[in-house]
């Protein structure tokens, strides 16, 4: 479970000091798919690094899964977040000097992931789940930006981690392929893992079985969507 309590966080600019989260609490159960809609600058990148551990807070609690994210030094944060959560960036991020395969193993390589050759089937699996097992020995500047999307995709799964979290994973896609990249999160989901997309796209928002709205760093809105009231109807009826 996440939980956030009275989240704050602020910057100084040269234009004076920002508002990026005002008060934040918010509470996420295991295996729940959630998209969090907002405009640009209405702090869900904010939110993604709060969560993570990527930035500290100005004020409030973070607590995941009985860990005080917010109480973590830098080095405890890298070490449990490698563990823990897949971080799905908007730029891919991929290291286009490496072969597909390997940037999907680059994570399972920083933790000392089994073995060598357990890491590359490993890494080959995840492919195949996200339909691009074929372009393994690839360079990423060789494959689509829809490709490249399901390969960051795989490299966060990489380690197994619990929670996926993605920050505008559709901005650079047609709208196609969108939905397609969303259908995966739909089947993550069900297989048990935690989502939480960030995203600007309302249609998009609403594959997800909650959606919160997010507007000047504070949330306006938080409901299940259609898919979400399919989805308690279909464990009601278990």
């Amino acid at each position: 479970m996440i939980e956030l309590q009275d989240v704050h966080k602020h910057y100084i600019s040269e234009a004076g000091p920002v508002i990026a989260l005002n008060g934040i609490n918010l509470t996420i159960q295991t295996a729940e798919y959630v998209a969090v809609l907002g405009k640009s600058g209405a702090g869900k990148t904010t939110l993604v690094n709060v969560i993570t551990a990527l930035d500290r807070l100005t004020r409030g609690k973070i607590y995941i899964d009985g860990t005080a994210v917010h109480q973590l030094n830098e080095a405890q944060a890298a070490s449990w977040r490698g563990k823990n959560i897949g971080i799905i960036f908007e730029s891919f991020q991929l290291i286009h000097s490496l072969t597909v395969l390997q940037n999907v193993t680059m994570p399972m390589d920083f933790a000392h992931y089994g073995s060598l050759q357990q890491r590359k089937r490993r890494a080959l699996i995840l492919l195949e789940q996200v339909g691009i097992a074929e372009h393994a020995n690839k360079y990423p500047n060789a494959v689509s930006g829809g490709q490249q999307q399901r390969i960051a995709i795989a490299r966060a799964l990489a380690n197994d981690p619990p929670i996926l979290i993605a920050d505008e994973p559709t901005g650079r896609l047609d709208s196609v392929t969108a939905k397609a990249i969303y259908e995966i999160f739909s089947n993550l989901a069900a297989e048990g893992k935690t989502i939480i997309v960030m995203t600007h796209d309302p249609d998009l928002a609403q594959r997800a079985q909650r959606l919160i709205t997010i507007h000047d760093g504070m949330i306006m809105s938080d409901s299940k969507t259609t898919q979400g009231v399919h989805h308690a109807a279909a464990i009601a009826l278990v």
